[in-house]
């Protein structure tokens, strides 16, 4: 029984001290980022294909010259 008491006490302990960390960094500023919220949203995550890129060449052969892939078009 007297080792519940131990466990016990040691756990409480180990929470109080993380409980203590965790309000001395909110507020000490650590999760305070004014900064990427408001430009994360300009940014794409993935560039976007550029239609306009592929030359004449390359749609009358469907081969780029550029990468040497065939590029299949559907209508």
């Amino acid at each position: 029984m007297s080792v519940l008491i131990v466990l016990l006490i040691a756990s409480i302990t180990i929470a109080g001290i993380f409980l203590v960390a965790f309000l001395w960094s909110v507020k000490s500023g650590q999760y305070d980022d004014e900064v990427s919220p408001p430009m994360r949203m300009l940014f794409d995550d993935t560039a976007p294909k550029d239609k306009e890129s592929i030359s004449a060449e390359t749609l009358s052969t469907g081969v780029s010259a550029r990468t040497d892939k065939i590029i299949i078009q559907q209508p």
